[in-house]
């Protein structure tokens, strides 16, 4: 999609002020087309983000002193602190027609300075109720949704193995995201060393990309894996813009994340009709209940160990818990309901006094 040609037509910004792919980056990049399909008429601005998004340019900032028809200001919906000082500059000193909204999906204690910046907000959504405990100032719980047009069961499981390179008629437990020891990539490694030599009808895929400062760390991993005899069986894949495909050809994902904001990862395996082994971390307590999975604690090799036997070893305790879960997906998490939650709160924002 081209630049915005006309302001006028732009209700809501949201910035995005990394270059480097992320969560909160993939969260705009899966919202922004969801918002303007519901008639939110919602740009971006910034690096990094694909051309399929509307976009606005730098210099279209000139236009945020006059406010789009019918409405008083636009929003400006900030998800990092990066996003927020500069809307506050020009909201307050530079006196643009701004209502500002800042989403927090941190589960820790914030700065002074990470706390001042929210305190200018207009309104704050938190991802999950465990961020928003952590929060000093009101809030409103939104949590992320999948779109199931994306995420959804293959109609045959062993072609969607087949159609990845994949042996379609082997198990195949799956962790997905960055590499990284905050993701707790070898903990799922460690585990399926463990447990890959008993069970030889499965195998592990680890998709997703170390960048610079972790590569060190993967390639100490696969010469784990090497040195265990199953370099052929815990396979490392790199990243793939189509994610949704290798988690149809998953039967077990496993989430060993030592520390998560959110975490998308099980419910888009849960829409895709796949149990989960997750550590009770982000907001997987809030996404994961009894019958679509397991949860246990973070860093808990031994734990995690034996949940994911136990899911492996129990086809039809397996399959139960992916009908659950993707029901509970279907039910709970669709993304068009973040959308419309998102907007209320803008809707809010826009009529808060500053």
């Amino acid at each position: 999609m081209p630049f915005i040609e006309d302001m006028r037509n732009v209700e809501v910004i949201a910035p995005n002020f990394k270059r480097r792919l992320s969560g909160v980056t993939s969260t705009i990049i899966q919202l922004v087309p969801v918002q303007n399909r519901l008639g939110q008429k919602v740009s971006t601005l910034g690096p990094g983000l694909p051309d399929t998004l509307p976009k606005m340019r730098w210099r279209d900032l000139l236009s945020l002193w006059t406010a789009p028809p019918g409405r008083k200001a636009r929003i400006w919906h900030a998800r990092r602190n990066l996003e927020m000082l500069p809307a506050i500059v020009m909201r307050d000193l530079l006196r643009m027609k701004l209502k500002l909204v800042f989403t927090s999906a941190s589960q820790r204690r914030h700065t002074g300075w990470t706390k001042f910046l929210i305190s200018r907000m207009d309104a704050v959504i938190a991802t999950s109720a465990k961020t928003a405990s952590y929060l000093e100032v009101p809030s409103t719980v939104v949590m992320h949704g999948i779109d199931p047009a994306r995420f959804s069961p293959p109609t045959d499981k062993p072609a969607a193995k087949a159609a990845l390179g994949l042996d379609p008629a082997q198990n195949y437990a799956g962790c997905f995201g960055r590499v990284r020891h905050q993701k707790g990539t070898d903990l799922f490694v460690e585990a399926m060393i463990r447990l890959l030599p008993q069970r030889p009808d499965w195998s592990a895929i680890i998709a997703g990309r170390a960048t610079a400062q972790h590569v060190n760390y993967e390639n100490a991993l696969k010469e784990k894996v090497r040195a265990a005899g199953l370099a052929d069986r815990i396979l490392f894949v790199g990243e793939h813009t189509n994610i949704n495909d290798w988690y149809r050809a998953l039967d077990l994902f496993v989430a060993p994340q030592r520390w998560e904001g959110f975490g998308l990862t099980p419910l888009e395996a849960m829409a895709t009709g796949v149990a989960v082994v997750a550590t009770d971390v982000g907001a997987f307590s809030e996404q994961i209940d009894t019958g679509t999975g397991i949860l246990v604690e973070k860093d808990d090799l031994s734990a995690m160990t034996d949940a994911t036997a136990a899911l492996l070893d129990d086809n039809a305790r397996r399959q139960s818990a992916g009908l659950r879960g993707q029901a509970r997906a279907l039910q709970n998490f669709l993304i068009e309901n973040e959308a419309r939650q998102v907007y209320r709160v803008y809707e809010q924002a826009a009529s808060a006094r500053n």
